[in-house]
């Protein structure tokens, strides 16, 4: 049977791969991942302490471990909450933990109690690895990886059930107290499974880091980042996706064309940054009027497009004019912007392509009645009025 000094040599080479694996994404970024290493840093350099102090270490030494595991759960914690965009630091956490140092330093230099620290260490661990599962479990729905974050939590769970029942054990008196480091068959079975979990916790966070990553490729590939419409592909896909299930439903759709007017003189009058920013503030104005069952496009430079769900033409016209009385009433930074738009319905004999073909026809029409306006396809026959080419 292994001795706990050796489980002690594994997990010092288990939180140490840990930071490796870790520390490979801090350049992506990824909230949470910096504190996750630090903290199995720090673990690692409490367990070769412990390998170092033997077993029967002084009280210096006890002292010093004990203040680093529990940095270590306390940054742990920190990172996974940094991680689901919260606040990582609360204040009565920090007290608590600042208590149960001083209660380790306590019981090991006033009045040197075994039991009393290995109950409040495991009783910290066990804590740290609660909160790291709980978050892991309230938050897999948001953070879109429900298998990462079960993997996480499973794990963190396993080691506070090891440290439960170790503080159990001791407070109950059904073992004798010994330290965490002297050989006993129920402190080595403990201690192995408190050590397993611990690089499977790592395996899950690392597993959480890389499905943010992959939804924030899928982001940068689908969304536009000055406007934060669907770039056209995306838009497309999606916009044939609602016309394929409005022809089984039978839902009205329509569609809107959209072009910022004049966009052309802003950059050539104010430069390239002013007119990302106009780009940047109309889609800020757009995705905050728009319902949050509409489709907002990017199709290419200043022209976008909007398909409005389970909506007849005239009321998309009404809708579109209300988002360009929006934008008109909100100048970004003195820049006045405004757009002409085209509306068309999308009859369920329609194609997108045919739909978007009469609706930018529309829009050239309301450019040609002066622009800032909002035309219907059926206006674009109109006699004596021709779009422009």
């Amino acid at each position: 049977m292994l001795s706990p000094l050796a489980l002690f040599g594994i997990l010092v080479v288990s939180c140490t791969m840990s930071v490796a694996i870790l520390g490979s994404l801090r350049r992506t970024a990824v909230p949470g991942v910096v504190r996750w290493c630090a903290a199995y840093a720090l673990l690692a350099v409490a367990s070769s302490a412990v390998l170092f102090a033997g077993d029967r270490p002084r009280p210096l030494a006890i002292v010093c471990i004990s203040f680093i595991t529990i940095v270590a759960v306390a940054v742990l914690l920190q990172g996974t909450r940094q991680f689901f965009g919260m606040q990582p630091t609360r204040r009565a956490e920090s007290a608590a933990f600042a208590a149960a140092f001083a209660a380790m330093v306590y019981f090991t230099c006033v009045l040197p109690s075994i039991e009393a620290r290995v109950v409040c260490l495991s009783v910290v661990l066990a804590y740290g690895r609660i909160a790291v599962g709980t978050l892991a479990l309230r938050h897999a729905r948001h953070a879109g990886a429900r298998y990462a974050a079960r993997f996480v939590a499973v794990s963190a769970w396993l080691g506070a059930l090891s440290h439960l029942a170790r503080a159990g054990a001791v407070v109950f008196g059904l073992v004798p107290p010994v330290t965490f480091v002297q050989p006993s068959p129920w402190n080595i079975v403990l201690l192995g499974l408190a050590i397993v979990s611990s690089p499977c916790m790592s395996i899950g966070m690392v597993m959480l880091a890389h499905d943010q990553l992959v939804r924030r490729m899928e982001r940068l590939a689908t969304i536009d980042e000055l406007t934060g419409a669907l770039m056209r592909r995306a838009f497309m896909e999606k916009a044939g996706a609602r016309l394929a299930e409005a022809r089984e439903t039978g839902t009205a759709l329509s569609i809107a064309i959209l072009d910022i007017d004049n966009f052309k003189s802003i950059n050539d009058s104010f430069g390239h940054a002013v007119g990302d920013r106009t780009l940047t503030h109309f889609g800020s104005v757009v995705l905050g009027q728009m319902r949050g069952c509409d489709l907002f496009g990017r199709l290419g430079g200043e022209e976008f497009a909007i398909l409005f769900a389970g909506t007849r033409k005239s009321d998309a016209a009404a809708l579109t004019n209300a988002l360009r009385l929006a934008l008109e009433r909100v100048p970004d930074d003195g820049v006045r912007c405004t757009f002409s738009a085209g509306v068309e319905r999308i009859t369920p004999a329609d194609t997108l392509e045919g739909a978007m073909a009469r609706a930018d026809a529309a829009l050239y029409l309301a450019k040609a009645m002066g622009r800032n306006r909002v035309v219907t396809a059926s206006e674009v026959d109109v006699p004596g009025i021709a779009a422009p080419r």
